[in-house]
């Protein structure tokens, strides 16, 4: 076929009526009919306006059932990215999300667990938050510990298998494990099947969305308390915000000013605490519990080998230094957040305890025994 033949069968074949266009689209605009149709809340967003809980809550059970294009799904990610989501957005967003978790089925009431899942993506030291849900499990918390693997290679759910802990445990398991050591494992992985429709437009996209705040505020147990990092400092209200919102107990939401999605041992932590409904900001630095600074080098993991290696000698009492007194600080958040102590400075004192007395080590080790037996 000649090239001047091919351009006018293109020509032609442009013209055609496409069978499967939405008869309810503008003309210029074809495309293949689909049950569900973003294009309102896309208008809003292309205007510059923010979505309701409602109106957000109905685009990402669009999203989450796959009844919408992919195409809508990247532009209503991308516009998101695009500034500070509102603590509405991330409300409606994060109760579809609830709605089709794979839950945890535990017999405890959901206002005694806590989590400390944190959104990742900022500089990386050790697996702070792992060790912190330990050492709290320890001192008496009950701990869903709800995570994920990380694009480094060294998040919670390589690091407690790095330590023995099976993280592919079933959803009967991770409920004993809780009841009966107080603490469990829950891989994001396993408990999150709707955003299956939602990881191929993320996987392209290629950038952090509103998706990488939601996974820590959709615990499969259901917790109502928790200690939250985010990897920038700008989300710290809007999260508290919807956690309040979504009635949380008391959640604490952390970002330090050297930038850690923790609380920092080389700088101070700015929090945003959400307690019976309220939101109020806290300013803490390690001096503040006669807790020694140390650079952030000091706490930082070589490799996955090394992060756990760490996580062993801070729970057995062998690590002393910088990287214990770090998780005495997050494990007090933890603690203060469960409703275990009252203050920052009687957690950091019962965490060096639990430690100290070896139940740190105890519940470590029952964890990684225990999550291999069979329900």
């Amino acid at each position: 076929m000649t090239d001047s033949r091919r351009s006018s069968d293109i020509s032609k074949n442009a013209g055609a009526p496409n069978p499967n266009a939405d008869p309810a689209a503008p003309p210029e605009f074809p495309r293949p009919a689909v049950p569900a149709d973003l294009t309102p809340a896309l208008k809003i967003l292309l205007a510059g306006g923010t979505l309701s809980a409602a109106q957000t809550a109905a685009a990402f059970e669009a999203m989450m059932t796959g009844r919408t294009h992919q195409g809508e799904m990247g532009a209503l990610l991308a516009l998101l990215a695009t500034r500070t989501p509102t603590a509405e957005e991330i409300l409606g967003a994060a109760q579809v999300m609830r709605a089709h978790v794979d839950a945890v089925p535990s017999a405890h009431d959901p206002e005694d667990l806590l989590d400390t899942a944190g959104t990742g993506g900022a500089p990386k030291t050790f697996n702070v938050s792992t060790a912190a849900a330990i050492v709290a499990a320890a001192a008496g918390a009950r701990v869903a510990k709800h995570g994920n693997r990380s694009r480094t290679g060294r998040g919670s759910a390589e690091v407690l298998r790095q330590l023995g802990v099976n993280v592919d445990a079933d959803r009967a398991v991770q409920a004993r494990c809780l009841d009966e050591i107080g603490v469990c494992f829950c891989f994001a992985i396993h408990h999150h099947p709707a955003t299956k429709h939602v990881m191929p437009v993320r996987l392209a996209l290629g950038f952090p969305t509103i998706f990488n705040l939601l996974g820590p505020l959709t615990n499969p147990a259901g917790a109502r308390r928790q200690l939250m990092g985010v990897y920038d400092a700008r989300f710290l209200r809007p999260i508290a915000e919807a956690l309040a919102a979504l009635g949380a107990v008391r959640a604490i939401v952390v970002h330090s000013e050297d930038g850690l999605d923790e609380i920092s041992i080389s700088a101070p932590t700015r929090l945003m605490i959400a307690d019976a409904g309220r939101v109020r900001e806290e300013r803490i630095a390690p001096g503040d519990f006669g807790l020694q600074e140390a650079p952030r080098e000091a706490v930082t993991a070589r490799d996955l080998e090394h992060a756990a290696e760490m996580i062993r000698q801070i729970v057995d009492g062998r690590e002393t230094g910088p990287a214990r007194s770090m998780t005495l600080l997050n494990a007090a958040a933890a603690l203060v957040a469960a409703g275990a102590v009252g203050d920052f400075q009687a957690g950091v004192a019962k965490a060096a305890e639990t430690i100290d007395s070896g139940a740190a080590q105890a519940t470590l080790e029952a964890l990684a025994e225990r999550s291999h037996l069979t329900a």
